[in-house]
This record gives C-alpha cells, sequence and structure tokens, in this order.
C-alpha cells in the first residue's frame, strides 16, 4: 500500500514508518516539526519507498497521486507543563491538530477511498471512575481543564472519525493508545518514565509525586506498533484499546528502574499540585485487541527499560 502518516518524525509516527517499510509498503510523511524531531527519520530519508514533506495538517492535505491509507498521528502530546512541547504551551495547535487536522487527513482518505486510522489516546477517559478502562467507558473528563485541550481534542477527532464512517463510508479504524516509551522519546516529555529513566542515568534521586501511589501501565514501541498495524490490516471501526495491562504504582516503577540502572541515590518524595491533577489510576482492558486482532504484549517493563537505556544514554551524552 502506499500510505500517508501525519507526524511521522514524532515518536511513534517514526517508528511506525520503519515497521511499515519494512513489510514493503511505501509511506507518505507528513511533519511540521513543532513537536517531532528531523532525527527520528533521517535514517529513512535515503529510502526509495519513503518521501517526505513538511507540512501542518491543519491547513489542506495534498498529496500527488493515489493513497491506500492514512495514519493520523499528529498532535503535540506532552504533557509537562515545564516543556515550551506541552500542549499545556501548544493549546490551540493541540486543538487545531485534533480538529481541523482529523477533518483534513479524513477528507484525504474520502477522496482516495482510502483506509483511515486515528492515533487516540488513554486520555480520553480522563481520570477514571472504571478500572480497568474498557472501550464503552465514555469517560470523566473535565472539559475545563488544562489537560482538556488534549483530551476533548481526541474525543473530537473520535466523534469526527466515527462519523465519515457512519455518513461518508469512510474506511476508519481508532486506536486508544496507552502509556508507551522506548528508543525516540521525547527526554522531557514529562512522563514517568522519561522523567525516570533520565534521572537513574545520572545517578539522581528519582522524584516521585505524592506518595507514589497512582498507577501507570507501560508499554514498549515495538509491541504499541504491532497492534497500531494489525489493528489498520483488520476490518474493526469502533475504537481499540492497545497498551500493556500489567499495572503498578509509579512507586513501584521508580523502585524498577533503580534496580534495573543500578542507581543508588534512591527516591524523593515531592508533593505538589501535580500529583492531585494527574490521573490516579490507568490500566487498559485489552479483551477486545485479543479477541479481534490476536494482539497482546510481548516485551516485559524490564526488557523494555533495557532496549530503551542506550537512546538515553546517547541522548545525555553518557556513551
Amino acid at each position: 500500500m502506499r500510505i500517508v502518516i501525519t507526524g511521522a518524525a514524532g515518536f511513534l509516527g517514526s517508528h511506525l514508518s520503519d515497521r511499515l517499510l519494512a513489510e514493503g509498503h511505501q509511506v507518505v510523511g507528513l511533519d511540521n516539526f513543532i513537536t517531532g524531531s528531523k532525527e527520528n527519520i533521517a535514517h529513512l530519508l535515503g529510502n526509495p519507498n519513503f518521501s517526505f514533506f513538511r507540512h501542518d495538517v491543519s491547513t489542506y492535505i495534498y498529496i500527488a497521486g493515489k493513497v491506500d491509507a492514512v495514519l493520523h498521528f499528529a498532535s503535540p502530546a506532552s504533557p509537562n507543563p515545564q516543556s515550551p512541547l506541552a500542549y499545556f504551551n501548544l493549546p490551540i495547535q493541540t486543538m487545531k491538530a485534533g480538529a481541523l487536522g482529523t477533518h483534513n487527513a479524513l477528507g484525504l482518505a474520502k477522496a482516495n477511498q482510502a483506509r483511515f486510522l486515528l492515533a487516540s489516546t488513554s486520555e480520553i477517559y480522563g481520570d477514571p471512575l472504571e478500572h480497568p478502562q474498557k472501550e464503552s467507558y465514555p469517560g470523566n473528563v473535565d472539559p475545563a481543564g488544562m489537560r482538556a485541550v488534549y483530551d476533548e481534542a481526541k474525543r473530537f477527532a473520535e466523534s469526527l472519525t466515527l462519523a465519515y464512517w457512519r455518513y461518508h463510508n469512510v474506511d476508519t479504524r481508532i486506536v486508544r493508545i496507552f502509556n508507551t516509551y522506548g528508543p525516540r522519546m521525547d527526554l522531557e516529555d514529562g512522563r514517568a518514565l522519561p522523567n525516570l529513566l533520565k534521572q537513574a542515568l545520572l545517578g539522581q534521586p528519582l522524584t516521585v509525586y505524592g506518595d507514589g501511589s497512582q498507577t501507570r501501565s507501560f508499554c514498549f514501541v515495538e509491541d504499541l506498533v504491532d497492534g497500531i498495524v494489525r489493528l489498520l490490516y483488520s476490518d474493526e471501526h469502533m475504537p481499540v484499546n492497545i497498551g500493556n495491562p500489567v499495572e503498578m504504582s509509579i512507586l513501584e516503577f521508580a523502585e524498577t528502574i533503580n534496580r534495573v540502572t543500578a542507581n543508588p541515590a534512591g527516591i524523593e518524595y515531592i508533593r505538589d499540585a501535580r500529583s492531585a491533577r494527574d490521573p490516579q489510576r490507568r490500566r487498559p482492558d485489552i479483551t477486545r485487541a485479543r479477541e479481534l486482532l490476536g494482539w497482546e504484549p510481548r516485551v516485559n517493563l524490564e526488557q523494555g527499560i533495557r532496549l530503551t537505556i542506550p537512546y538515553f544514554k546517547e541522548k545525555l551524552g553518557l556513551e
């Protein structure tokens, strides 16, 4: 197939490009580099099956020639308010990527009678009152909160995608992505793994917000991409959770990182507004992914951390 990937220079978009090219497809990448990195796709620029265009998806998308699939992954995604690349600090761009970007990407798919896949997020569940989270759970999101620029943009994007399926017969798919980690992720992303792994490799105490009882589930990027590709090849139109169902507290996670990296500096507890603002529990119910796609993650957390460490060391100048 000839596949367009928006956000192709991002963490997930670049890994997805790798996988689809390895399977013999042609990939057309789009990115405006607001949060994506040229380094993530530098190794692909000599590949005759890969082409790239710098483009803002909130404006009209034109691709010459036939397109067989459109995968919409363009959006700021970092929850770190200290990072200039976080959606907190790019609120309008984030909303436009979720609304106008999704509309333009769907338009490209409709014009080409191509299949379409939307990268949605576990954040559409908000701070969930149901645990673990099934796709049928409507969520607990504050539309006036600071996170709303990302959460509500993705919720709108899902609704628009389903409207194009129901009323325009566009062959759509929706993946709800849970916490993912691995090489090429932004070290300043603001999520637990890059924060803690960076501190551990630098020999610093690991900062845990609150008492560390809030939970997360961590999926290695290769597992996630495998689930996304299986969904792309499927005939499923309704949202599907892709993530690792193994849940642990942030404190347990920090202790695991210290053990794997042999960091003697221990843990420092920080009590501030962040611990109250963050969702307190996050774990996907992946029953649908197992039944519909025959998918479940294979890489355990310790393996994934070890596979991620060389990239972090290189970015930190430790190798």
